[in-house]
């Protein structure tokens, strides 16, 4: 339980950070979701770049079976190095945007 607590307050940590850089271009806004219950964790932007809207998710994260899934991460930085930085150990890290195949070349959990 502590690990989860603890896992959580990293995740939470890093979208929060994440929100906070405002984008170059267009009237964008950045959103944490947090669903502590169940454990998912996204961070979205949401605006208009001159006539354009914008929606999308930035980075998506699950904890499952006590593992950290990255879902998605459009960061250049890598939220997996991040969560390295921050003390979570690769083996609890799964890079879910890559096939099981791919994850097995990784240094981080296949899952």
């Amino acid at each position: 339980m502590a690990q989860l607590d603890e896992y959580q307050k990293i995740i939470q940590t890093i979208l929060t950070q994440h929100a906070q850089a405002t984008p170059a271009y267009g009237e964008i806004e950045r959103q944490t979701l947090f669903d502590c219950e169940r454990n998912h964790y996204q961070l979205v932007n949401i605006g208009w770049e001159k006539h354009r809207r914008i929606y999308g998710c930035l980075i998506h994260i699950d904890i499952k079976d006590d593992k950290i899934w990255i879902q998605y991460d459009g960061t250049e930085i890598g939220v997996a190095n991040e969560l390295v930085e921050l003390g979570v150990p690769k083996q609890d890290i799964v890079l879910a945007f890559h096939s099981p195949f791919m994850r097995q070349l990784t240094e981080f959990a296949v899952g």
